[in-house]
């Protein structure tokens, strides 16, 4: 590929960070307007929370055919797919019914599987693979400002009193103007005439998937990352506002600000753990020493509260689990160059996949008994619940094959 070619992807890669800015904050917005969500499709707090959960259904099952998309079609029509379909799920917001509510949060989680991948494979286009952990740690580092805006910006505004409605159009019309935006900037690609590899003849549809999904190296690298992500998707974005509410007497503003703090931490963790994996040329040493950071922040919350405030618990939380991103260049260094696209979207299906079984475990095992809860008690066995998941994903990890440059370089 030509240094000029090379160049447009980057500005197309640039340009698909904003829309991965608008997923992580349309994905956390509702954990801060539960209340009026509640009131605008007129259920129950803990059905609510179920249906904002709907997101990771699509969200998984989609990241499978988004990688099949940027294979085949390509990333122009991929991401103004994905992103106009995310515009259209928020616009749905905007009926107050559950049918509605359900299927905005189905096709909001169906958009938004097209965002990282879509990122991933522009910048596996623009940048070469020395730098390339970097670019995907500093894209997720955009996904998490967004998410950091959907807390620490959208909840203020609904404190003060702005209707939720208002924020649901506006994400709807930006959303739909980056839809266009993309399909304007990215190069266009004949992907029908591209060779499967080394000039042999295209393959299939689904022969990427069959790939990547015989590699054992491909699980391992999801199921990681899955136990990684669960506790700031699941958690610090959908539960943890209401379980510092209600467990820890915090007060909303404070509730919202403490768990926004998460996504605060990726926005630095991610590029600089990404930074480090290409700088000392290893990928697993920074993923175990990632997750043990979180263990150890979460112990802190729970068992040493007064250590220091439970914003900076949370933030180191976040800081931590910005090693979550590592597998994502574990796999695609772990499959061949020409399934790249499919590689991405099978680790966010397994990822999500994760996520979507945990997410009722959860719910059932912690959500339900919230309000009828023993307060502290509750909310140590509720963040015990992470930590035993982050062991078994830093057990995992070390069944994973070290792909970092200074590996390859010595084989």
């Amino acid at each position: 590929m030509s240094a000029s070619l090379k160049k447009f992807y980057i500005i197309a890669w640039l340009f698909g960070l904003i829309f991965y800015f608008l997923d992580y904050v349309i994905r956390s917005a509702p954990a801060v307007m539960i209340p009026e969500l509640v009131s605008n499709f007129n259920t129950t707090e803990l059905k609510l929370i179920s249906m904002v959960g709907t997101y990771y259904y699509t969200y998984s099952t989609c990241s499978l055919i988004a990688g099949i998309a940027l294979d085949k079609f390509g990333g122009k029509k991929s991401l103004f797919a994905g992103t106009l379909i995310l515009g259209i799920g928020c616009l749905l917001f905007l009926i107050s019914s559950q049918v509605a509510g359900v299927s905005g949060r189905l096709l909001q989680g169906a958009g938004c599987a097209f965002a990282f991948p879509g990122c991933v494979y522009l910048a596996s286009k623009g940048f070469s693979s020395k730098s390339l952990a970097t670019a995907i740690g500093f894209t997720q580092c955009i996904g998490m400002l967004g998410g950091t805006a959907g807390q620490f910006i959208v909840g203020p505004w609904v404190e003060k009193g702005v209707n939720i409605d208002t924020f649901w159009l506006w994400s709807g019309i930006v959303t739909i103007i980056t839809a266009l935006g993309l399909f304007l900037v990215i190069p266009k690609e004949d992907k029908a005439k591209e060779p499967g590899e080394l000039g042999a003849k295209p393959i299939g549809y689904l022969e990427p998937y069959k790939i990547v999904f015989k590699n054992p190296q491909s699980w391992l690298c999801g199921i990681t990352s899955g136990l990684l992500f669960a506790p700031t998707t699941i958690f610090a974005m959908t539960w943890a506002v209401a379980f510092f509410q209600k467990d820890k007497q915090f007060v909303f503003h404070e509730a919202a600000i403490t768990s926004a703090m998460v996504a605060f931490g990726w926005v630095f963790g991610c590029p600089l753990l990404g930074f480090i994996t290409d700088k000392i040329g290893r990928r697993k040493p920074v993923l175990v020493a990632g997750a043990t950071l979180m263990i150890i922040s979460l112990l802190q919350l729970i068992y040493l509260p007064d250590l220091y405030p439970a914003k900076i618990s949370m933030f180191v939380l976040g800081l931590g689990s910005g090693a979550a991103m590592i597998p994502y260049s574990v796999i695609k260094e772990a499959n061949p160059d020409f399934v790249k696209g499919s590689a991405t979207g099978a680790i966010n299906f397994i990822t999500f996949g994760v996520t979507t079984l945990l997410s009722p475990v959860f719910s059932r095992w912690f959500g339900k008994s919230l309000d009828t809860s023993a307060g502290n008690i509750h909310f140590q066995h509720s963040v015990l619940f992470w930590i035993v998941g982050i062991v078994l994903a830093i057990v995992v990890s070390l069944m994973l094959k070290e792909t970092g440059s200074r590996a390859r370089s010595s084989l």
